[in-house]
């Protein structure tokens, strides 16, 4: 009771809510507390704010106690790290039954769990940063979920685990859906690594308005002729489906594609804007690149109009990793991710046609997938060829 303020708060820092509390707001800052706390004692601190001291030293002392024992707890490592992204209009529908799923079954299964589940609206910077300094498989989420071209096979980042065959597929699924397992494509990887879960396509709305005479376009070799230069509005802000879009375009067009691409490009735009566009009186895009799921917002009879590309929508994969070390605790897991419930809040909340053969995906027949293909995987280190596509790209904008 004797000493300073500024002594007290210096050997109790618990002490300085609690004097702010009292009305002594001079403590929160730092130097007026080692200016004035050194000219005026606890006890007549106390007694010019009318305050008993007993009562305040009692509240001191539960203060100090209760942050030392916070301090001294040690938070055990929990057994299972789930990480990822999740699609946006899917996060909370996911969230809420992957949350009733642990609950009913926790207890069951026996061990702890935490997990990083955001918004793909939040990027993937976060990630990129622990995969770009994780050394060992120690270092990485055991389960992780997201879209991602550059992340997952970048040879400097996931790309260097999968190398060391890290990961399972511990789906369980011996086939996939008929939209993703046909004569024309394969979905499922044939090294039984990396499981999907569904997909994120890529699909046009064109708009009638600002078509004028150019004939409507049924395919992506379209959009790349000199008729729609400075035509096209592209998702270069979702990463993931650009990147797919990029992948696609230079396999099946080469640089040169990649290069119209560019040369096509009016500006970048969300896609709720694009959806909106018609009603600008800024310069509008005739044509919009954008995931299917927002095509649920164009009003019937309206200028704008969704085109289903007739080589099939760009496929962005939503991936599923999940460790090999952790068979047994994973396992549970990813049968929930990829069970039919899960694809069905996938393909039917958020218009991502999922993997799982029971699905109905809802998505008119004949319209199919565009996806790069395993072995193209296989030839390429994906993470600087999108850089050199990327810089192709953007040296063809005018911007």
């Amino acid at each position: 009771m004797q000493e300073s303020l500024y002594t007290v708060t210096e050997k109790y820092p618990e002490a300085i809510p609690l004097l702010v509390a009292i009305g002594l707001e001079n403590m929160q800052d730092p130097q007026k507390r080692k200016v004035l706390g050194k000219n005026i004692t606890m006890e007549a601190a106390l007694r010019l704010k009318k305050v008993n001291p007993g009562t305040f030293m009692g509240n001191l002392q539960e203060a100090i106690r209760q942050n030392r024992d916070q301090a001294d707890m040690v938070q055990p490592e929990p057994d299972v790290k789930v990480a990822g992204v999740l699609p946006c209009p899917v996060k909370v529908p996911l969230m809420e039954s992957f949350t009733g799923f642990w609950e009913k079954n926790r207890e069951q299964l026996g061990f702890t769990l935490e997990h990083d589940l955001k918004s793909a609206s939040m990027g993937l910077d976060w990630m990129v940063e622990d995969l770009a300094q994780a050394t060992s498989e120690e270092a990485l989420a055991d389960l992780f979920i997201s879209a991602g071209f550059d992340i997952f096979f970048d040879e400097k980042l996931m790309g260097k685990f999968k190398a060391q065959g890290v990961f399972e597929d511990l789906t369980g699924l011996e086939r996939y859906n008929s939209d993703f397992s046909n004569s024309r494509l394969e979905l499922r990887d044939p090294d039984r690594q990396y499981a999907v879960l569904g997909v994120v396509p890529a699909i046009f709305l064109v708009n009638r308005e600002e078509l004028g005479d150019r004939p409507m376009p049924k395919g992506w070799g379209d959009l790349l002729g000199e008729a729609f230069e400075g035509a096209v509005s592209l998702p270069i802000g979702d990463f993931d489906l650009f990147n797919a879009i990029l992948l696609n375009i230079y396999k099946n067009f080469g640089e040169e594609g990649v290069e119209r691409l560019g040369r096509s490009l009016l500006r970048s735009m969300h896609p709720s804007e694009m959806v909106k566009s018609h009603q600008k009186r800024s310069k509008r895009p005739a044509v919009t690149i954008m995931p299917y799921f927002f095509t649920h917002m164009v009003k019937e009879g309206g200028p704008m109009v969704a085109v289903w590309p007739e080589e099939g929508a760009i496929a962005s994969p939503i991936f599923l990793l999940a460790k090999k070390s952790k068979r047994e605790m994973l396992k549970p897991l990813v049968e929930f991710f990829a069970s039919k419930e899960v694809g069905e809040i996938l393909a039917h909340n958020g218009r991502f046609p999922s993997v799982h053969p029971e699905v109905d995906n809802r998505v008119p027949e004949g319209n199919t997938y565009l996806w790069v293909g395993w072995d193209f995987i296989r030839q390429n280190d994906l993470g600087p060829l999108l850089k050199h596509c990327e810089a192709l790209f953007h040296a063809h904008t005018g911007s």
